[in-house]
């Protein structure tokens, strides 16, 4: 694979051409994706009134329905996107198994469920990252203390995250049915991911949380990459292996909290994101910023599907971010399924 050598007097970096094109291809389609979002819909705008909408001097109605109504909630299912596209792919490639993600270990799952037990209890909706937060830290916490005397091994945490998720699925189940009838409705849509009605506290809430944990993700990518060797390699380079396991962690957490307070656990985004992505550029492990790529666009077409459908016929994001999926984990399985045959 031919490659690209970066440098200047601090920094020398050799990318594969075939990464940078595709992360090129990838976010000039999401451009056209969120030019789309801003221009199309029930509403049309031109060209020409957006620019007075950035510039102040559109009139009230299309002011209102860009700055109000679109830019919030296309700006969160960006920051969502990435933010799961990238929790994603750090647990991948630490677990060093495309099935795994946090949709699967129960960082999803226990993210949801502390933010509707912090609804349910309280009744304020404004405690939802605390919530969320603290179901993603303590599902990690409960899963590390199961897995911590094997070592921490994958495959542990694995197999202990899939029964985590089964269980903190029925016990959200569970609170759901003992809530108002008023509440579910909306609760239900939340929990299984939508956008709609998205409000720019929505939107500064997730991208905060992209603003502290990317640039520290990028910095331990190098680390990240070391974990995907044998874990007598990777010690024997002084990669601590506890160490750069619980640091991925908790970044994957803080990431999956925030993107689940925006926007609830939107199903398989995370999942989805590394496979294409390295199906895509045929990169190794790690590629966070083309899988933060991958699930933003996942997220966007998600939500796209979801508006374009007619006015009666209203269904959550989360429905169609499974659906592009399935597909993927079929996919999945059938190359593991090879992998191992050979």
């Amino acid at each position: 694979m031919s490659t690209l050598t970066l440098r200047n007097a601090a920094f020398s970096a050799r990318v594969p051409r075939r990464l940078l094109v595709v992360n090129a291809v990838l976010s000039a389609v999401l451009f056209a994706v969120l030019a789309t979002g801003l221009l199309g819909g029930t509403f049309p705008i031109g060209m020409q009134d957006l620019m007075a909408v950035f510039s102040g001097t559109a009139d009230p109605v299309t002011q209102m329905v860009v700055v109000e109504n679109r830019l919030p909630r296309l700006l969160t299912a960006l920051g969502v996107g990435l933010a799961f596209g990238m929790a994603g792919e750090m647990l991948q490639t630490l677990l060093r198994n495309p099935l795994a993600s946090p949709d699967v270990i129960g960082f999803s799952a226990g993210a949801g469920l502390g933010a509707v037990m912090t609804v349910a209890l309280t009744g304020v909706s404004g405690l939802v990252l605390p919530g969320a937060l603290a179901g993603g830290a303590l599902t990690a916490t409960l899963l590390l203390a199961l897995v911590w005397n094997k070592g921490m091994s994958p495959g542990a945490i694995v197999l202990v995250g899939i029964g985590l998720t089964v269980t903190l699925g029925v016990v959200t189940d569970l609170m759901i049915v003992r809530l108002d009838a008023n509440d579910v409705g909306e609760l239900v849509k939340w929990i299984m991911g939508s956008l709609s009605a998205r409000s720019w506290e929505d939107t500064v809430l997730v991208w905060a949380g992209l603003a502290v944990v990317a640039p520290l993700a990028a910095w331990h990518q190098f680390a990240l990459a070391r974990l995907t060797m044998a874990d007598e390699v990777a010690a024997s380079l002084g990669q601590s292996l506890v160490q750069g396991r619980l640091i991925t962690i908790v970044f994957a957490v803080v990431l999956v909290g925030f993107g689940v307070a925006a926007a609830g656990p939107l199903p398989f985004v995370a999942f989805v994101a590394g496979p294409i992505a390295h199906g895509l550029s045929r990169a190794p492990r790690p590629t966070l910023l083309t899988a933060a790529v991958v699930g933003a666009l996942v997220t966007l077409l998600a939500d796209r599907i979801a508006q374009a459908l007619p006015g009666f016929f209203v269904l959550p994001a989360g429905i169609f971010t499974a659906l592009i999926g399935a597909p993927v984990l079929i996919w999945v399985l059938i190359a593991q399924s090879r992998r191992r045959r050979r």
